[in-house]
């Protein structure tokens, strides 16, 4: 009996890989087959009740914003909240949609703002990182930039269920990016940028202090992968912020780049890799600043805290993970 209800409640986990595969391939199959408008309205009301009935979910989103928010009232920031869902759901739409999108008609919805900042980057020779995050229609970004005609390589984490990863990245790879794992594919990584070619990492999830550094974000230590910090001094290549943001007033995306993040280049290893982190960190708080609404608050992004007067580590020890290259990347 009890073998009976555990098989009950827990299927095989080859059926629920399955289960879970055609769960969402039928989703982005369903919302594909509609218009791009009612894809993306409907998207927002799917994330929306999916939010509605977890409140784990709007607990996490709502205690992440007052840490970043504590003096704006309690009404502001549940719609900063409802914001960040209606972002995902139209974040969904879009990514059931890209299998439509070409270079013929990719300019109907996305365009770039900035561009002579990645001329200039690429014009170096040294490889481009776009340094970038889970803000606005994120999936879609790279996407757009492959269709304009600059296919770029992308570092991803492999989905968990190898069947909706296998899924995900064919339509994420359908415009001629090349996808790496974060896992097996770091050395191709550095080759791809010593070729003079760009690559780009999302590097705004928390990780653990094993394999982070602490930097300042909205006021609060959070746990960050130095992985862009480290390729960039290894291979000279610019760190350019790109990111992809809904301009609702147009119903259109915006693609935008900004000028290169200045990097500190001295002898001191461990200083460049920890004073780089901290200058992109910033960087990149004050874009979600600009865009509050569209940023995935639902990331337990402060969920890693430093340990109180915890012995700072031997230099050879911080010179030690120089090889690994920060496995520990979104």
């Amino acid at each position: 009996m009890l073998t009976t209800e555990s098989a009950t409640v827990n299927p095989p986990p080859a059926i629920r890989l399955r289960a879970e595969a055609f769960v969402v391939a039928a989703l982005l199959r369903g919302l594909g087959g509609l218009s791009r408008p009612l894809a993306r309205w409907l998207g927002v009301a799917l994330v929306g009740l999916l939010a509605a009935a977890l409140p784990r979910l709007r607990r996490v989103g709502m205690e992440n914003l007052a840490l970043a928010f504590p003096d704006l009232p309690a009404r502001a920031r549940r719609r900063l909240f409802w914001g960040c869902a209606a972002n995902l759901g139209r974040l969904l739409g879009e990514f059931a949609h890209l299998p439509k999108l070409h270079s013929g008609n990719i300019a109907e919805l996305v365009e770039y703002e900035g561009f002579e900042h990645f001329e200039a980057a690429r014009a170096q020779g040294r490889g481009v990182i776009f340094f970038t995050g889970h803000l606005g229609a994120w999936e879609l970004s790279a996407y757009a930039h492959a269709l304009y005609g600059h296919p770029l390589t992308i570092l991803v984490r492999p989905i968990d269920n190898p069947l909706v990863d296998a899924l995900v990245t064919r339509y994420r790879s359908r415009s001629g990016n090349r996808l790496l794992s974060k896992h097996r594919d770091l050395r191709a990584l550095v080759a791809s940028l010593r070729r003079g070619e760009t690559v780009g990492i999302l590097a705004d999830v928390n990780v653990q202090p094993p394999r982070g550094v602490f930097c300042q974000f909205f006021g609060r230590p959070a746990c960050t992968s130095p992985l862009v910090a480290r390729l960039a001094r290894r291979t000279g290549a610019a760190v350019i912020p790109g990111y992809l943001v809904w301009d609702a007033a147009r119903a259109r995306h915006r693609l935008i780049f900004e000028a290169a993040v200045p990097l500190a280049r001295t002898a001191d290893e461990s200083f460049d890799i920890q004073e780089n982190t901290a200058r992109l960190t910033q960087r990149w708080e004050a874009i979600v600043r600009r865009y509050p609404d569209q940023w995935l608050w639902i990331h337990r992004r402060w969920k890693s805290q430093p340990a109180e007067a915890a012995p700072s580590p031997p230099a050879s020890a911080a010179n030690s993970t120089r090889l690994t290259l920060g496995n520990d990347s979104c």
